[in-house]
């Protein structure tokens, strides 16, 4: 496979030329080139649609008798066993699979089903539309030959019903499935106003012969074509006795586009148990509102100090502040939500935490990261040799460290930041507020009363929710003298009562696995390529043209490339390769190219939301004890999801190129979703291949200096207890009171890892937050060697959702193919899990990919106490 064009990336610090290959076009079993997605009729329709090329019509009747002769004899001519396929029962069929040749020899065989005998009618039926249609063309041009003057304005749909009404026996007219109106394909019925039956079908809007109807609703019907392509899962007696509309798991263009067609929330809440969540909820950030007062009481004492006033007669001005922007620290990037320092002549602005810095003497500018890795070309990549002048840059440059000192006047005032830090270094710095004078600590008053009057429940309703039944625990680590070796792994049809196991596990930082959470729901596709449709049939010209290709991570180098979108679906069923054989892993990230989730596949993001367990804490839209909706309308939000993460995966582990997430640590807690996978499997030249590359990647690690790891395959593909791996995810999940000697470890052997181009890692700023590594089953074998400590290690099933505690650092490798969506949210228990991930993003680098607050965990608390003590007022005095 040949490098491709080269991309701009914001987010990542290299390019990649991509390996792509041009859009394949399909074969016929004649050998005449089809367009891309051998659709005969797209063809035939548009050379139909060139109203003044007679001898374009003539070609293409000529070209339908040569069909049928091709058809006939294509069983004769085709002798290479390679290209042929065979059906379910044995029967071989000729290169390219022509379906009317596979009918016609069926409809010879007296067992025929049901199915076959449909598609043949539907494939007659496209030939009778397209006769019709010439037929139609010629007779429209024979009359107007007499005419000088073409009306632009005539359509086809015009001829159609002229002629219908004279010819009443032809097929009409098929219709394009993306030029029907969006907001009417479900509301519309499939009856004619005569109560003739019209026989079209829902899912693609097109009048057909062969449609199955449903007996259920009486009005919708599903064409054999639509069925085979969007529910091949589903028998056609199925559909006669409940349609996917009436399931509720219909994927037309229509019903993908729809809200409120299931019910997202899983059960109702009583007052009592909201008073009781509402309680807990308040009770668990008192403690950090408490701190954010104090903090800013401090500030407050110091700035009357240094007026010679008494707090109380201080005036503090307020920073214009919108609601749709935010104010962060020009030094740390910290969100700003309240007191803070502003220069007057610069705007510099400058948070608490680094103002009390400053004081102490303990402030250090981290500088801004300078270090990129280098392109050393694709054969290096495979183990071969660089590019000249592709050496790295060297260590001593790769941060340029600021070398300004920045001290605080005796008083406790502070001056604006050096010129090379961003400031003005002539006034002194004033304070600011954004709320209103007193507003946090008057929260804090009130929340505290509230807490004292509100009678506590808490141990009646654990009382009564515990119960007797035993957990679900799945073995995922072989710690010495621990007792949680153990995953709680409840199923998803026993967890509404269970909320409180869940909370007992989700305390002490432990991961929580919920099986079978898509098997209560209606079933919608969640297969990449219904989404893609989904998308690019309801946007503009303009958005649904940059659909076409999409921008993926090459996870052997580590960078961006550009596919295109048909091309990557296909990868992720049937695989992809370089040239060498080497397996490809691409992935998708954050897809499709937006935020908004909902507003494009509102369907399918409905689905998911009513897949979520434990919904008190995981709903993005009502979550009881989830912080990241307490926010008020009009403030800027977090992106927290949901978000899908589509990308390829093999069994195997590679060392090179595996299809990982690499190591990392969220600022909040997620929950992931495993919704669709496809195993690919490596043929035995491709296994022969990859022996041999990794031979090369020995070689070259010797020769650099890099210490090869020893491969381990005895532990490839198992769990703890030896159990064998078969689901499509690997997941490992590290304690946080591991953190530190995962951090060490990472340390002393960063170079024995490769990260982009696949050069070796030659920077650590951060071991976990930089994400350059993927721990092999070899290096975990080596850190529970030298350090004592190894994950929680366990393979993710299709429908399992996975609960990762804030905090936790974690990697993931794709043994299969995988759609997964997962969806962030705050939960209570872990508020100080993400304050202190908030102060290690705060010292990294100022460049650096994790440095900035996205979260704003500290807005979050004073927004979540205030609406969480109004609901609470709210049903403890209702008006």
């Amino acid at each position: 496979m040949q490098p491709g064009k080269q991309v701009d990336k914001k987010d990542d610090d290299c390019l990649l030329l991509a390996s792509t290959k041009p859009l394949s076009r399909k074969r016929r079993g004649n050998g005449r080139i089809l367009p891309s997605g051998g659709k005969r009729i797209l063809k035939k329709l548009r050379v139909a649609s060139n109203r003044d090329n007679d001898l374009e019509d003539e070609m293409l009747v000529d070209e339908l008798e040569e069909d049928k002769m091709d058809d006939d004899s294509s069983l004769l001519t085709s002798t290479k066993p390679s290209s042929r396929k065979r059906r379910a029962n044995g029967e071989i069929l000729p290169p390219g699979g022509k379906r009317i040749s596979k009918k016609r020899r069926a409809a010879s065989n007296r067992d025929i089903d049901l199915e076959d005998e449909m598609l043949l009618i539907d494939e007659l039926e496209e030939d009778m539309e397209l006769r019709f249609l010439l037929k139609l063309r010629r007779q429209s041009r024979s009359r107007s030959r007499g005419c000088k003057k073409v009306i632009e304005g005539s359509t086809e749909e015009t001829g159609v019903e002229n002629c219908e009404a004279r010819d009443t026996t032809a097929s009409p007219k098929p219709s394009s499935c993306s030029s029907v109106d969006d907001n009417n394909i479900c509301a519309a019925t499939d009856v004619k106003g005569d109560g003739e039956d019209d026989l079209k079908c829902h899912q693609c809007m097109k009048e057909r012969i062969n449609v199955i109807s449903c007996t259920n609703c009486k009005q919708k019907s599903y064409c054999m074509r639509c069925v085979k392509q969007w529910y091949p899962h589903m028998k056609v007696k199925d559909i006669e006795a409940l349609c996917p509309f009436c399931r509720k798991n219909c994927n037309c263009n229509g019903c993908l586009h729809s809200t409120g067609i299931i019910q997202t929330s899983k059960r109702e809440i009583d007052n009592r148990e909201q008073a009781e969540h509402l309680r807990y909820l308040i009770s668990s950030m008192l403690p950090f509102l408490k701190q954010i007062c104090e903090q800013q009481s401090r500030e407050i004492e110091i700035e009357a100090n240094i007026q010679g006033i008494s707090s109380s007669e201080m005036e503090i001005s307020e920073t214009l502040c919108y609601n749709d922007e935010r104010v962060f620290c020009n030094q740390c990037a910290t969100s700003i939500i309240d007191l803070h320092r502003s220069c007057p002549e610069c705007s510099y602005e400058l948070c608490l935490s680094c103002c009390h810095e400053i004081r102490k003497g303990s402030f250090s500018d981290c500088g801004e990261l300078k270090f990129q890795y280098m392109n050393r070309g694709y054969e290096y990549i495979h183990g071969g040799d660089p590019l000249p002048d592709s050496c790295p840059v060297k260590t001593s440059e790769n941060c340029l460290e600021s070398l300004a000192k920045w001290n605080a006047n005796d008083d406790g005032s502070v001056t604006c930041a050096p010129k090379d830090m961003g400031g003005c270094n002539n006034c002194i710095l004033e304070l600011k507020r954004v709320l209103p004078r007193g507003w946090i600590s008057n929260l804090e008053v009130k929340a505290i009363e509230l807490l004292r009057v509100w009678p506590t429940e808490h141990k009646t309703l654990e009382t009564e929710n515990t119960g007797s039944r035993e957990e679900i625990l799945k073995k995922a680590a072989s710690r010495d003298g621990s007792d949680d070796n153990y995953l709680y792994c409840p199923n998803s049809n026993t967890i509404d009562e269970d909320l409180l196991r869940f909370r007992k596990h989700w305390l002490n930082g432990e991961p929580v696995v919920v099986q079978n959470v898509l098997a209560q729901l209606a079933g919608l596709s969640w297969e990449p390529m219904v989404m893609w449709r989904a998308l690019s049939e309801n946007m503009e010209s303009e958005t649904n043209s940059k659909l076409l290709e999409v921008k993926a991570i090459d996870c052997l180098a580590g960078c961006q490339v550009e596919i295109n979108t048909r091309e990557f679906f296909e990868g992720y069923t049937e695989g992809r390769t370089y040239d060498n054989l080497w397996p490809e892993m691409l992935k998708l990230k954050d897809w499709p190219p937006s935020d908004k989730f909902e507003d494009l596949l509102p369907r399918h993001c409905d689905e998911f939301i009513s897949a979520l367990p434990y919904q008190e804490y995981t709903d993005p839209r009502y979550g009881i004890l989830n912080l990241a909706v307490k926010l008020p309308i009009g403030v800027l939000k977090p992106d927290m999801g949901p978000k899908t993460y589509i990308a390829y995966g093999i069994a195997e582990e590679l060392g090179r190129g595996d299809s990982v997430t690499k190591l990392h640590c969220d600022m909040s807690d997620a929950v992931n979703i495993l919704t669709h996978t496809v195993e690919v499997k490596l043929t035995g030249e491709q296994q022969s291949s990859i022996s041999k590359i990794k031979k090369l990647h020995e070689a070259q690690d010797e020769k650099e200096g890099v210490k090869p790891s020893r491969w381990c395959s005895e532990t490839d593909g198992h769990g703890p207890d030896g159990a064998t791996f078969t689901g499509g995810a690997l997941w490992d999940i590290f304690r946080r009171e591991d953190v530190s000697k995962l951090e060490a470890y990472l340390r002393k052997h960063s170079r024995e890892f490769r990260h982009t181009y696949c050069s070796p890692v030659e920077r650590v700023d951060h071991p976990i937050h930089d994400q350059s590594f993927y721990l092999t089953s070899e290096h975990k074998r080596k850190l529970k060697e030298e350090f004592g400590i190894e994950p929680w290690t366990f393979d993710q099933k299709l429908g399992e959702a996975v609960f990762i505690p804030a905090g936790c650092p974690h990697q993931v490798r794709n043994l299969k193919s995988c759609t997964k969506v997962a969806v962030d949210f705050v939960s209570p228990e872990n508020i100080h899990e993400c304050l202190r991930l908030t102060e290690e993003f705060r010292r990294l680098p100022r460049n650096h990919r994790a440095r900035e607050d996205k979260l704003e965990i500290k807005k979050m608390i004073i927004y979540g106490v205030d609406q969480a003590v109004k609901d609470l007022e709210a049903l403890v005095n209702p008006s």
